[in-house]
């Protein structure tokens, strides 16, 4: 029988009970459990793909083409194992099929209310995952914090599981904070328990209390927030700020989090986790033998969680590299001709990152021209992609007009436009192409290098695509489309002849990087950095030393 973990939070947001959730999987995984994490969502949104970045951070998209919350992409990163549909749900979504039941007939008349229908609902979505047996152990994280009014059905649903089905086999993990005063030199308790309080007056307890915390918990304090929470002192965990977020499984194993878990759910303790090549990872991460800077290119980079994905595919791939990767954020709207050089010339690389609409379109083109011109690294993804075809068609073929008909619908030179497929929609939920397509690359490509494959499968969120009107034109003068969709022609990447790296894809590489797998193209991308790097700094030592001769 499936057994379920839900990890709730409480105090504040953004405490990380995502990466909690992530960590537990991980060390359950490890002892050989089969392991699944589920995201509820307490907002009416169906999902999150027509939020702004600037509202909900990145949309992360599944290998079935769901549009979902960036903790999936946690999940993937941990796990190495893909999410679906299921794994995400979203209090519009649980309304929306109430509602569609109700207007079916489908209640047969009785008064449709929050409870018992909502509750059911939630309830039916939360062991969806669990009911052929596939897993061993569903983890389900719930959006929000305790006492927030949108989430009380949630909190409402987990009670009457946790009576229907028994503390053995449903599990409740609340994550809390525990400040420290500096002037008073204390860690206070009181936020915690009222968070308990406020939990249990809506009759549910947790089961084990995770601590976020800046400093450490000393035995008497694990032993107060035990007696005035109700849980037992073991089930009282530390967790510590850590250095990466990477580091946190560890420390949970330190703290014995999965050895509790499993003790309460009356569960073997399984395999000893080895996390040798988890260890490994971070070996390199934290002892980089060399570093480099990258600049992103980007139009949400005020909030870090727009490119959640790209940055840590970075990280990824800068482990592997033995190398320190910085980033360097740089807002496209405010970057110009006449500052490009200022802006970017101390760049290693030049990433340009995905995006809709106009706003900082130049910035980005001006960006691209100048990586291309002065044969720095760059790589182009989604709509970083479609303006280095804009810039090239520009720069190079002689059409100044060029344009994305996204930018500019009237354009009669659009080397990028709409989808055939996408013209005859309206809707915009859910309706760009999305997720896994496959791409047939040329053999003699420096990307089927790269993957080691001419066959490759990769996430797609995107309306528009390269006019392939312009593709001879394109290849004669230098940027080669090298890979294509086999089924529709769909050009999903472009590189540049003669050039160090410069790689253009439609599709997002960003969702498929994990720590055991980081991601092809971000490696060789780092690496091309990394030579770009040593190269301008033989170059300049060869000056100086000419200089003091």
């Amino acid at each position: 029988m499936t057994k379920y973990i839900f990890v709730t939070g409480g105090v504040t947001s953004s405490l990380g009970k995502g990466i909690i959730a992530a960590s537990l999987a991980k060390l359950l995984q490890a002892r050989g459990y089969t392991t699944t994490i589920q995201k509820f969502d307490p907002y009416i949104n169906v999902d999150p793909g027509t939020l702004n970045p600037y509202e909900h951070g990145e949309c992360y998209v599944t290998e079935d083409g769901a549009e979902t919350d960036l903790d999936l992409g946690h999940y993937e990163r941990y796990l190495n194992t893909f999410t679906s549909q299921a794994n995400n749900v979203t209090t519009g979504r649980i309304y929306q099929h109430v509602i569609n039941k109700e207007r079916e007939g489908a209640y047969l008349g009785k008064t449709v209310q929050v409870i018992p229908h909502i509750t059911d609902e939630i309830k039916r979505r939360m062991l969806l995952l669990g009911e052929d047996n596939k897993f061993d152990i569903v983890i389900t994280e719930l959006g929000g914090t305790v006492g927030d009014i949108e989430s009380l059905p949630y909190i409402e649903a987990v009670r009457q599981l946790k009576w229907e089905m028994g503390t053995e086999n449903c599990l409740v993990v609340h994550l809390t904070l525990i400040p420290y005063l500096k002037a008073a030199k204390e860690l206070k308790t009181k936020p915690t328990q009222h968070s308990v309080k406020m939990m249990s007056e809506h009759g549910l307890l947790p089961d084990v209390l995770v601590c976020r915390t800046e400093e450490p918990l000393y035995k008497e304090l694990k032993r107060k927030i035990a007696l005035f929470c109700n849980v037992t002192q073991d089930a009282v965990i530390e967790a510590l700020d850590a250095d990466t977020i990477y580091g946190v499984p560890l420390e949970m194993m330190r703290e014995r989090l999965d050895v509790i878990c499993l003790e309460k759910m009356q569960m073997p303790l399984g395999t000893e986790p080895d996390l040798s090549k988890w260890k490994e990872f971070l070996n390199k991460l934290r002892y980089p033998k060399s570093k480099v800077t990258i600049g992103l290119i980007g139009k949400y980079v005020e909030l870090q969680d727009a490119y959640k994905s790209i940055l840590e595919a970075l990280i990824h791939a800068g482990a592997i590299n033995e190398c320190k990767v910085e980033v360097r954020n740089i807002h496209s709207e405010f970057l110009t001709k006449e500052n490009a050089r200022e802006k970017l010339h101390n760049l290693d690389a030049i990433l340009v990152a995905p995006g809709f609409g106009s706003r900082g379109i130049e910035g980005k083109i001006d960006a691209i021209k100048y990586a291309r011109v002065n044969k720095i690294p760059f790589f182009g993804i989604c709509l970083g992609m479609q303006m280095a075809c804009v810039e090239f068609a520009r720069n190079v073929l002689n059409i100044p007009g060029a344009h994305s008909t996204e930018m500019d619908p009237d354009t009669d030179q659009a080397v990028i436009c709409m989808m055939e497929a996408q013209k005859s929609i309206t809707q915009k939920g859910g309706t760009m192409r999305l997720g896994s397509y496959e791409c047939e690359l040329h053999r003699d490509s420096a990307a089927a290098g790269i993957y080691g494959n001419t066959n490759i499968s990769e996430r797609h969120r995107h309306r528009y695509e390269f006019n392939n009107e312009y593709a001879d034109a394109f290849e004669k003068a230098g940027l080669v489309p090298v890979g294509k969709n086999p089924s529709t022609n769909l050009i999903e990447i472009v590189e540049l002849k003669n050039h160090p790296f410069y790689i253009g894809v439609q599709f997002h590489p960003e969702y498929k990087s994990t720590v055991e797998n980081p991601h092809p193209l971000f490696v060789a991308f780092i690496k091309a950095a990394k030579v770009a790097q040593e190269n301008r700094n033989g170059a300049a030592k060869k000056i100086y030393e000419k200089s003091a001769v």
